[in-house]
């Protein structure tokens, strides 16, 4: 059998190997038209940044490397140009020489990638406007800021490459500026969610323009100017297009391979596309995303992965099957974490879900234990059938643990209430004896029973002009900033000054966190009172209100020192 892979890095270079592993008779070609075969693209924004010094940490391995271990012939500089399935053969140029040749294949993967995203700029060709998708284009990046020594630099697009590179170039020094077109940064996230992460970006130095469009990009002198669409200028020394990346499926397109939604490549739950003996893997491939049961395209190189080694299966033989993804993300945000699992909000909405939503505000590990970092969380789920939709997490530390238990409790079915009972590891230097996660199920099961009534954020516009509004939180933390209109009552005199609270009004209960203020909702409810709980707490209002920045520490709820 002999397989041809067009195309390296995650998709290719994991299908090859994991076939050699299944086949060590099979004859195994890889084109790769970069100059190499297979490196740590995630890696690429801190090698600018300096944080990854050995360029060579970040080649995984060489084609002399892939040979003498799995005995692939690896040829890199080499561009498949043309697909004919009916004859299966490809056509190939070799793009040193500029000669072109016929290969013939039994079997053809495609793991062509993505492209970057020119959202029709003006100039975005120029010799200083730079894209970061391959490893030629770290070396340029490096090169350029190494040499020239640029104090100013724009990143066009706020999403995790963007942010990465801008994050690094501010490690530089380069005083740098994100343009990003949406009204806020990291798409998987919300904007309530993503405003943690303006006030840190912010915070390490990188100035953020949203809502904002970029129109051309021309030369002055030794600088860039960097037009806006609502006309503003920016002076800059070089310019980073990290706008978004597009499915590169031109070649299959081509060849009459069945397509699906931005021109991706249409594959079934075997990675096989409408070609016969055709397979096709990663970036370039619509996906089934679990969450919310569509199609989709999820860029993420453990995906990547999972679908390279079921294709590999599959060639060697096998029935393996790629069910779909959930997206789980993960991003270091200067001294912050953020990641992201599943559908958030805006996609529940264009959906049509029936959801509803947790917003919680966590130490990372116990509140006696010194050192606990505050992280925000924020879980979505079907108010119907309890399934868990997604969730948001930022913070200092823990974020990545969580995330990755709410990603394995959705890809096992669990229901948002079954959150509780999940028995996770505990010491106090790790956790709490109730984990953040465990807290997010007591709460959803305290919505679901109807022990408790929330209000969120985008509510606090809209209470009734009759609504009595109460902050649970102690004088101190009161005057040192609260929500307009709300009154402060502490939670430990609630039960004495009942008598001031109007019992034919709804009455909003707001504190630190969300804990005390529930608890003032408990005593209420059972008082006779029409009680609503805020969820997230004054810290996650002000941190979305005022683009605060996040606490790194907290000390338990209603026992800050003064």
């Amino acid at each position: 059998m002999k397989v041809v892979i067009v195309g390296g890095v995650a998709g290719g270079a994991t299908a090859a190997a994991r076939l050699r592993r299944l086949d060590e008779k099979a004859e195994i070609i890889v084109f790769e038209k970069s100059g190499y075969v297979s490196y740590a693209n995630c890696g690429l924004p801190y090698y600018v940044g300096g944080v990854i010094e050995d360029f060579e940490q970040l080649t995984l391995q060489s084609p002399e490397g892939f040979f003498r271990r799995y005995r692939i012939d690896v040829r890199v500089h080499h561009e498949v140009v043309k697909i004919n399935t009916a004859a299966k053969t490809v056509d190939v140029r070799n793009l040193e020489t500029g000669a072109t040749f016929t290969e013939s294949y039994d079997k053809l993967l495609l793991s062509p990638g993505a492209r970057p995203v020119n959202p029709g700029i003006e100039g975005a060709d120029g010799e200083r406007v730079f894209t970061l998708r391959t490893l030629e284009d770290t070396v340029k990046i490096k090169a350029f800021a190494d040499k020239q020594k640029p104090s100013r630099a724009t990143v066009i697009g706020g999403g995790f490459i963007g942010l990465e590179i801008a994050e690094n170039l501010a490690e530089r020094g380069v005083k740098t500026v994100v343009v990003e077109f949406a009204d806020h940064i990291l798409g998987p996230f919300d904007k309530d969610m993503a405003s943690i992460l303006h006030a840190e970006m912010r915070r390490g130095g990188v100035e953020l323009m949203l809502k904002t469009a970029v129109k051309s990009i021309s030369e002055k002198g030794d600088a860039l100017t960097v037009k806006t669409a609502d006309g503003r200028i920016l002076e800059t020394d070089m310019v980073v297009l990290a706008a978004g990346v597009a499915p590169d499926a031109s070649l299959a397109s081509a060849a009459g391979i069945r397509t699906g939604i931005k021109g991706s490549i249409a594959v079934n739950e075997k990675m096989e596309t409408s070609a016969p003996d055709v397979y096709a893997v990663g970036d370039a491939v619509e996906v089934e995303n679990l969450a919310l049961n569509t199609r989709a395209l999820i860029s993420l190189a453990g995906p990547a992965n999972k679908q390279a080694r079921i294709a590999a299966d599959n060639i060697a033989g096998g029935n393996s099957k790629y069910d779909g993804s959930l997206g789980t993300s993960v991003i270091k945000v200067f001294s912050l974490t953020a990641a992201s699992v599943g559908a958030n909000e805006s996609q529940l909405k264009a959906a049509g879900k029936n959801y509803d939503k947790v917003v919680l505000s966590p130490l990372s590990h116990a509140g006696y234990y010194p050192g606990g970092k505050v992280m925000t969380m924020k879980v979505l789920f079907d108010k119907d059938s309890l399934k868990i939709y997604g969730a948001q997490i930022a913070g200092s530390e823990g974020v990545d643990k969580r995330i990755d238990v709410i990603a394995t409790a959705m890809r096992a079915g669990l229901t948002a209430v079954e959150l509780k009972e999940l028995e996770l590891a505990y010491a106090p230097p790790y956790s709490s004896a109730k984990d953040p996660v465990n807290v997010a199920g007591f709460m959803i099961e305290n919505i679901v029973t109807g022990k408790i009534k929330q209000f969120h954020y985008e509510d606090i516009g809209s209470l009734p002009l009759s609504a009595v509004k109460i902050d649970a939180r102690t004088p101190y933390e009161y005057a040192r900033g609260h929500a307009e209109g709300f009154v402060n009552i502490p939670l430990d005199e609630i039960r004495e000054r009942l008598n001031e609270i109007d019992k034919t009004k709804p009455v909003y209960v707001m504190c630190q966190s969300g804990l005390r203020s529930y608890l003032a909702c408990r005593i209420l409810t059972q008082n006779g009172f029409d009680c609503y709980n805020f969820s997230g707490g004054y810290r996650f209002y002000d941190l979305v209100n005022r683009n605060a920045l996040p606490a790194c520490s907290a000390y338990p709820c209603g026992k800050d020192k003064n």
